[in-house]
């Protein structure tokens, strides 16, 4: 596993934003563990969030697209963050756009803020992480709304692992059913491979009754 996958690792244990116990997903699956990227609270957190996404989006796509968009709101500050990260790493200024859920009628009108989406443009889709796939089903139609653009990618922080609406991942389902090239920083797999019966921080973070729950969980949800 590359180096900056295991920093990632430790970075959501010590922010809170990856975090063990009983939860719910937006798809209502009950689930043992949960990332939740609004515990990204100061600009040094942001500034290393920013970081290890433009690596993954490198590493992936490559640095040949026009925007990062970001759906509202948790992908409003990955947006920004990963774009300047981008910039200050690969010098390489690429645009960031986000959409608002209401559209505004005054003013900076419309439903985006950020860059506008031209005709031509390569857009690479930045999220939190995607359990079954049905935040993307809302994003894509508001991009190609745009005109003639091309959307390419999705990148998230954590791939979960586990089955979209069918048989396959979410990731997957989401190459499969949209043509979107789809990365994530860090799988589960990772992370339970870096934490499991490790000490970490004086404490050991994934113990065999936790990852006994996480192996029933992926026996219901993991794909087959």
């Amino acid at each position: 596993m590359e180096q900056y996958k295991k920093e990632f690792i430790e970075f959501m244990v010590d922010c809170q934003v990856l975090k063990f116990g009983d939860f719910v997903t937006k798809s209502g699956r009950k689930t043992p563990f949960f990332v939740n990227t609004g515990f990204y609270r100061t600009g040094a957190q942001l500034r290393r969030l920013g970081q290890y996404y433009a690596e993954a989006i490198n590493n992936t796509f490559g640095l040949d697209f026009d925007v990062l968009f970001g759906p509202a709101y948790k992908g409003i500050p990955l947006s920004v963050a990963a774009t300047i990260a981008i910039s200050e790493k690969f010098n390489k200024d690429i645009k960031y756009c986000s959409n608002r859920k209401e559209i505004k009628d005054h003013g900076d009108t419309g439903i985006l803020l950020g860059s506008p989406i031209s005709d031509g443009d390569k857009v690479v889709i930045i999220e939190d992480v995607t359990t079954a796939g049905t935040s993307i089903e809302e994003t894509l139609p508001i991009i190609k709304a745009q005109g003639n653009v091309n959307p390419i990618g999705l990148v998230v922080s954590v791939d979960r692992m586990e089955r979209g609406k069918g048989s396959k991942s979410a990731l997957s389902e989401i190459e499969e059913n949209y043509g979107l090239k789809t990365t994530a920083i860090v799988t589960m797999g990772e992370v339970v491979e870096h934490l499991y019966n490790k000490e970490y921080n004086g404490r050991v973070v994934i113990d065999d009754k936790l990852k006994a729950a996480i192996d029933d969980y992926y026996a219901l949800y993991g794909v087959k």
